[in-house]
């Protein structure tokens, strides 16, 4: 029997702060209608001091959970495509999969910047149409402004903050991820870069002195890149889903730049009222963008039973990608009991972490008087 990786869950967190255009203009040297005309970023959010990428993706995960027949505990695997990790290591996946109870799932962050939440969607629903797995986590989360330089007016204009998340299921009905590719040309890697925090370049007086550890980027080339690949990405996972262009609904493409939409529309002939555009209220969210613009789409009443979608990105390394998608109307509906369980279960599950936090604590201190004894019992 075949199986089918369908999208039943889905939600976004984003942080409490806005940023406007116009409170921009107090501390960088551009103006509303410069930004607006070059990008079409109206406002973006910015993660507050108690707001980190882990703690976004847990409310973007649990808000995903909701609307699904299946409990944090059910679930199997747990990929977080991020830009900008809670720490090199460990994941910030283990983190979220700690924070909201995913007690049997495996958890691991995956990096391919912009087009992180592409990737990571297809990586799961591989895993589960193998059998593998019955159902999955992907989240995209991002604090992109903690890596922002904002004496540099052409990059902090750009880049927002916030989270959105995915429930995949296997099922025996056709539909769900129909297709993906995934493309990579590393020889633009220094087009669009964090330099500094890595092996080749620790944290320095130096590295920090030349704002090495914020964001660089070549925009004109990456302008370029971007208008090429994203037409020729979604016209090769439609053919690769044995769709024409005409079957496909609804565009969800990364959300960078208002103009570099527009530029895909033109090159594949669709008018933009089946583009979603989102990037006025949001900005650049990297990892984050496609689910908040689906997620719009969703809550807009643009999306139906039936719809085939094509969901669409571009990001350092250089990487790209498009998955093509038959959205299917999710038919089982969270019972009561999984409802009231939901109340206390993040509860439990913190309490859960602070007992085996303890727990692992006195273990150390047993095994290190252990230790001592037999050190001095040699001695």
């Amino acid at each position: 029997m075949d199986r089918y990786a369908h999208v039943t869950g889905w939600g976004i967190a984003t942080p409490e702060r806005i940023l406007s255009n116009e409170e921009l203009t107090q501390f960088v040297d551009t103006s509303d209608e410069w930004i607006i005309s070059r990008t079409g970023i109206e406002q973006r959010y910015i993660a507050g001091p108690g707001e980190t990428t882990a703690s976004l993706a847990s409310q973007a995960a649990c808000r995903a959970l909701e609307p699904t027949n299946i409990e944090a505990h059910d679930l199997d695997l747990i990929i977080l495509a991020t830009s900008t990790p809670e720490h090199i290591f460990p994941s910030t996946a283990s983190l979220v999969q700690d924070e909201i109870g995913a007690i049997r799932a495996g958890a691991f962050d995956l990096s391919a910047a912009c087009t992180g939440f592409i990737y990571a969607l297809n990586m799961a629903a591989q895993a589960i149409r193998t059998g593998s797995i019955e159902n999955a986590l992907v989240i995209g989360s991002e604090t992109l402004s903690r890596y922002v330089n904002w004496d540099d007016r052409s990059t902090c204009i750009l880049f927002g903050d916030g989270a959105g998340a995915f429930v995949l299921q296997a099922s025996d009905k056709p539909g769900g991820i129909l297709s993906c590719i995934m493309r990579s040309d590393g020889s633009g890697a220094d087009l669009l870069s964090l330099p500094a925090g890595g092996s080749k370049l620790p944290a320095s007086h130096e590295t920090v002195d030349r704002k090495q550890h914020t964001i660089q980027m070549k925009g004109r080339e990456v302008f370029r890149f971007a208008t090429r690949v994203m037409a020729s990405a979604t016209r090769e996972a439609v053919e690769e889903a044995g769709l024409q262009l005409e079957d496909i609904q609804l565009i969800i493409p990364h959300q960078a730049n208002k103009r570099i939409i527009e530029s895909a529309a033109r090159g594949l002939r669709m008018p933009m009222d089946r583009f979603i555009l989102n990037v006025n209220r949001y900005g650049n969210t990297s990892t984050a963008s496609i689910p908040l613009a689906f997620f719009e789409a969703m809550d807009d009443g643009r999306i139906h039973d039936g719809d085939h979608l094509v969901l669409v990105g571009f990001g350092a390394g250089l990487t790209w990608g498009a998955l093509a998608m038959q959205w299917i109307e999710p038919v089982e509906k969270p019972t009561r009991r999984i409802q009231r369980r939901r109340r206390w279960i993040r509860w439990y599950s913190r309490i859960r972490s602070f007992i085996r936090r303890v727990l692992r604590k006195i273990e150390g201190l047993i095994w290190g008087a252990k230790s001592h004894s037999r050190k001095d019992s040699n001695e």
